[in-house]
């Protein structure tokens, strides 16, 4: 069993620090493994103190979401970001992407002809500072062009005084049953093809970047040199279903008290009803999750619905309802969304409370 420590007040974050260390080092050591680059995406936990661990345990550098995002890693010492998005830059963001650029190695995505000539004209004089990187779509079909297309968008940027460095794509797909071998073997063939017609058309292509949680440390051929898997830090209860971490891996929870409890009558189900709802679990459940969560210590149990201040339980049949007061740990499906919605995390070791973290990249949106 997992005690929540006697001292904290339910709804809250949990980051079980021996866990997190656990996580780091395996993943920097099958990806170092692979003789590739880790470039860990640091929107998941949003946490200084976790960017420092993880850039210490041999990370390259950092991958955030947003420009504020990068803004906060700088600040605190990170000396290389890949902003992985394609940004839309105005001068309002070439004044921040310069101040960044002036103090770190900075690169931005971009995956079409208007947004590259849009950012060389905002970024003007300073284009040289910042690198471009052209995503590539190897079937996640969101952003990103077809590797076909990946030329044009770099000679776009090129025309634009920027410097084109890479490729990026990002296999989200591979968050589904059955997907993670074959988002990966997509993603090699999608940035094979991208860098292969980037060359022959003359770029110097050195960063090749892919992978996520999922993919990241799976063996096999990969075009990629530097994977930005992001989760792995805590675990959540779709990697828990998808097979890529164990209950022990599991590193960040909510610890929430049993406010209500029914032992259930004819169609109703028996349940418990939590003090933990969609404002700090995350609501985010795809189609194939068999819940909106999981119980760290009773794994048969599913957390059937969620309002913004409840998280009702179905209790299986072979096992004692929990009694009113009792306090769970609950794994949140989508561990990101649980992070952006709290200030600050309580970090234990051993059962004990040992450190409160703040989480500094919280909101940086834009």
């Amino acid at each position: 069993m997992s005690a929540v420590p006697a001292d904290v007040q339910t709804p809250e974050v949990l980051i079980d620090r021996d866990i997190l260390g656990r996580n780091i080092d395996r993943m920097a050591t099958a990806v170092l493994a692979k003789g590739i680059d880790l470039r860990p995406h640091v929107k998941t936990h949003k946490m200084p103190e976790i960017a420092s661990l993880q850039l210490a345990a041999g990370a390259v550098g950092l991958t955030v979401a947003t420009i504020g995002e990068a803004e906060v890693f700088v600040q605190h010492g990170a000396r290389d970001v890949f902003i992985a998005y394609p940004l839309w830059v105005t001068p309002h963001h070439a004044r921040r992407l310069a101040q960044l650029g002036s103090v770190a190695r900075v690169a931005v995505g971009t995956d079409s002809v208007e947004a590259a000539q849009a950012m060389g004209a905002a970024l003007s004089n300073l284009t040289g500072s910042i690198e471009v990187m052209v995503e590539i779509d190897s079937g996640h079909h969101r952003s990103g062009v077809r590797p076909s297309h990946a030329v044009e968008v770099a000679e776009s940027a090129t025309a634009a005084g920027l410097r084109v460095s890479g490729v990026f794509t990002f296999p989200g797909h591979s968050y589904a049953p059955g997907m993670p071998v074959k988002a990966a073997e997509q993603e090699h063939l999608a940035l094979q093809e991208a860098v292969s017609l980037l060359r022959r058309a003359g770029f110097d292509i050195s960063r090749i970047s892919g992978g996520s949680t999922p993919t990241a440390a799976l063996a096999g051929r990969s075009a990629a040199n530097e994977v930005r898997p992001g989760v792995y830090v805590f675990g959540d209860a779709q990697q828990l279903e998808l097979g890529r971490c164990t209950l022990d891996e599991i590193a960040l929870t909510v610890a929430a008290t049993v406010v209500s409890r029914h032992e259930g009558e004819g169609s109703t189900p028996r349940r418990c009803v939590l003090d933990a709802g969609s404002k700090i679990i995350g609501s985010d459940r795809p189609a194939w999750a068999s819940g909106f969560g999981r119980l760290l210590d009773h794994p048969g149990a599913r957390i059937s619905a969620l309002s913004e201040h409840h998280a009702t339980v179905i209790w299986p049949d072979d096992s004692e309802l929990p009694a009113l007061g009792t306090r769970l740990r609950v794994i949140p499906n989508h561990v990101c969304l649980t992070m952006n919605l709290v200030d600050e995390a309580t970090v234990v070791s051993d059962g004990t409370a040992v450190a409160r973290w703040s989480v500094d990249a919280r909101g940086k949106n834009k």
